[in-house]
C-alpha cells in the first residue's frame, strides 16, 4: 500500500487531503500544529516531528499557511508595509515550507516514484500581477515557487522518480478566507482536495518544479 503524509492536516483544507487521500487507498499520516506542536517556522520543531516518522512516502502533500500573520492583514498599498509583516509571511510561507523539504527527504523514497506538493497561491504569480497590493503574501508565495522550482532541480539528481510541484487550490472556504469569500468565488474544502490530488495524481515527471492550479494548468511564474 502506498504511504502518504500531509502536513497542515488540522487545517480546513489538510484536514479535507486528509480525507480525500485516504479514500484514495493510501496509509496516511498526518502532522499538524494542533496535534503534534509543529511550528514550521522553528526548524528545531520540524526536526522534533518528522523525526519520529518512518518513510519511504510516495506522497507527501504540505498543506501549510497563512494569509494573516501576527494580526498583519494584506497590505492595500505600499505604504502599508512593515518589516514585521514581511518577515512574518516569509517564515510561514517560504521559509517553513522550504524547511519541510529539506526534512523530508529522508522520507521520500531515492528507488521508486513519489510526489511531493506545496500549496502555494495564485497571488505568487509575478506575470499574473495585474492589480498589486498584497505585497507581503505575494512575495512569500513567489519565494516558496522559487525555492520548489529549484529544489526539484536538485531532487532530480537526488530522488529522480520525484514530482515536485507548487499548486494554486483556488480560493477554498475555510476560516483563512473568510474575509475575501464575498468577492471570490469560493469552493468546499472537499471538492478543492479532491480537485489537487487530481492533479498531484496526474503530474508527470517532466513537469517535477512547475506551479500549477487545481484544475491542472501551469500558472505563469
Amino acid at each position: 500500500m502506498a504511504r502518504a503524509l500531509v502536513i497542515g492536516s488540522s487545517g480546513g483544507i489538510g484536514n479535507a487531503l486528509l480525507g480525500e487521500v485516504k479514500s484514495r487507498g493510501y496509509e496516511v499520516v498526518g502532522v499538524s500544529r494542533t496535534v503534534d506542536d509543529l511550528d514550521i517556522t522553528s526548524e528545531g520543531s520540524i526536526q522534533r516531528v518528522l523525526g519520529q516518522l518512518t518513510g519511504p512516502f510516495e506522497l507527501v502533500v504540505v498543506a501549510t499557511g497563512a494569509l494573516v500573520v501576527d494580526g498583519n492583514k494584506p497590505e492595500k498599498t505600499i505604504k502599508a508595509l512593515s518589516s514585521d509583516a514581511l518577515i512574518g509571511q516569509f517564515a510561514t510561507n517560504a521559509v517553513g515550507p522550504a524547511l519541510l523539504l529539506k526534512h523530508c527527504l529522508t522520507l521520500l523514497p531515492r528507488d521508486a516514484p513519489s510526489k511531493f506538493a506545496v500549496l502555494s497561491a495564485r497571488v505568487g504569480s509575478i506575470g499574473d500581477n495585474h492589480i498589486g497590493g498584497w505585497h507581503s503574501y505575494r512575495a512569500s508565495k513567489a519565494a516558496l515557487n522559487q525555492i520548489i522550482h529549484g529544489a526539484a532541480i536538485e531532487l532530480a539528481r537526488s530522488h529522480p522518480q520525484c514530482t515536485c510541484a507548487c499548486l494554486h487550490p483556488g480560493t477554498v472556504e475555510t476560516a483563512f478566507t473568510a474575509d475575501y469569500a464575498k468577492t471570490h468565488k469560493t469552493v468546499p474544502p472537499a471538492q478543492a482536495a479532491r480537485n489537487l490530488i487530481d492533479v498531484v495524481e496526474g503530474l508527470e515527471l517532466a513537469q517535477s518544479g512547475g506551479f500549477f492550479d487545481y484544475a491542472g494548468e501551469a500558472v505563469p511564474w
